[in-house]
């Protein structure tokens, strides 16, 4: 089962070679990329929300946005993750062929891989063309269209996606073919033929995201988008006076090795750095974030136009949507799809048991959860539970405020901050 948008950007590093590799770059595009993890963290520094209920509602909205396939999200996560895991086989490849170069005893090795500069150039303009494609499909556009994005590339990538692209020219273009990797880019796509390419594990991996009805077609969409982001490259490398010189050196903090084996250390980075990925993640997660802020804040804009309406989570909580819904007799939260929508009231299925088990329910008695982020039994800021008041011998809805070890400062739905109040974790479901 594919990891839920929540787990992928709570499993982040905060600090790994990607990241001190990305961190390293900063001097290319100063101030563009804050390694941001954790969906909580990435909602109150990408909206500025610090209300633990709306955070809680952006992120109830962003899981319900991630699964609707026609946004698009998934599957741009699907085409990073792609190309950053058959990168790294090619990398391997790439690295044994310089390997067979630089040694002789080991120059066998160069007469079964492909040669560096091929792979290295094949890598580089299909990570451009996932790159249009996700982006088209982040912004909803039916068909790729290299103009429109290098239109949006010149003038509004920022953050983790500036950082992608930067990280693309720097450690695919300029580090492993030099500062003139564009005319020696051209130079092997004008020599190589179409069944070659389309021979390349890194084609055959995103064949299918690839527009076009036969490999001519591809091919023909791979050239056109290098081509329309040449000059872009062009630009940042004359700009930035970014050399493979200064790439190593600002590499140099972690990685020894000597600067005539700079080849060795772009096929190393290739190997062993899932850039592509990462950044992918955040690009997606910031996209996401922000439609469900404005989702959120155009549904808290008619509440607040029909004052005496009750405040409802039906769009929320629309049918098909996964869900908790607590059942009062076990005292436990239970997974289960919403059937039906009748005002405050939900028709759900719960999952694993039978349709003699549906039934209607309560607003107040269901919850989105991420399950993937959350497994481990701990609960989280902004997290809606139940609560268990002894002198009522009764469960009372409460959202999480803050959390200190094994105590929790909970706001009761429904009631004023007078009621809000520091309880025990035995006391929370």
């Amino acid at each position: 089962m594919d990891k839920s948008i929540i787990q992928l950007v709570d499993e982040l590093p905060s600090d790994n070679i990607t990241v001190k590799v990305l961190k390293a770059l900063d001097y290319v595009a100063p101030g563009q990329w804050n390694n941001l993890v954790g969906f909580d963290n990435s909602i109150r520094a990408i909206t500025g929300e610090t209300n633990p209920q709306v955070i809680q509602q952006i992120r109830d909205r962003a899981v319900i946005l991630y699964h609707e396939p026609q946004r698009g999200y998934q599957a741009a996560i699907k085409l990073y993750q792609t190309i950053d895991g058959a990168d790294t086989a090619m990398a391997t490849a790439a690295l044994a062929n310089k390997v067979g170069e630089k040694i002789g005893f080991l120059s066998f090795l160069s007469k079964i891989t492909p040669k560096a500069d091929v792979t290295q150039t094949i890598d580089l303009v299909l990570k451009v063309a996932v790159e249009i494609i996700a982006f088209s499909k982040l912004n909803g556009i039916p068909q790729p269209n290299p103009q429109e994005f290098v239109n949006t590339l010149t003038n509004n990538y920022k953050d983790a996606s500036l950082m992608r692209m930067v990280a693309l020219v720097c450690l695919d273009g300029v580090l492993p073919l030099g500062p003139d990797f564009l005319s020696k880019i051209q130079e092997v796509m004008s020599g190589t033929n179409t069944g070659a390419i389309a021979q390349n594990p890194l084609f055959s991996a995103i064949n299918n995201f690839l527009p076009g009805s036969n490999p001519s077609d591809k091919v023909g969409f791979i050239t056109q988008g290098f081509n329309s982001v040449q000059g872009w490259m062009n630009n940042l490398v004359s700009k930035t006076g970014v050399t493979p010189q200064s790439i190593f050196s600002h590499l140099g903090n972690f990685i020894q090795m000597a600067d005539d084996n700079l080849d060795f250390v772009a096929a190393f980075l290739d190997q062993t750095t899932n850039y592509y990925e990462h950044t992918g993640i955040q690009t997606v997660a910031r996209s996401l974030i922000l439609q469900a802020h404005t989702l959120v804040k155009q549904e808290v804009q008619e509440q607040q136009s029909k004052p005496r309406a009750m405040k409802t989570d039906s769009d929320r909580y629309a049918e098909g949507t996964k869900v908790e819904a607590w059942d009062s007799d076990e005292e436990e939260w239970y997974e289960a799809t919403v059937e039906q929508v009748k005002g405050n009231r939900y028709f759900i299925q719960y999952t694993g048991y039978d349709s003699s088990h549906n039934e209607w329910v309560e607003e107040d008695d269901i919850r989105i959860r991420d399950r993937n982020s959350s497994d481990d039994g701990e609960y989280r800021v902004g997290q809606k539970v139940k609560v268990w008041d002894e002198e009522e011998e009764e469960w009372y809805s409460a959202t999480i405020g803050k959390i200190k070890g094994q105590q929790y400062f909970v706001h009761y739905i429904g009631y004023d901050s007078s009621y809000d109040e520091w309880v025990d974790e035995e006391e929370v479901c």
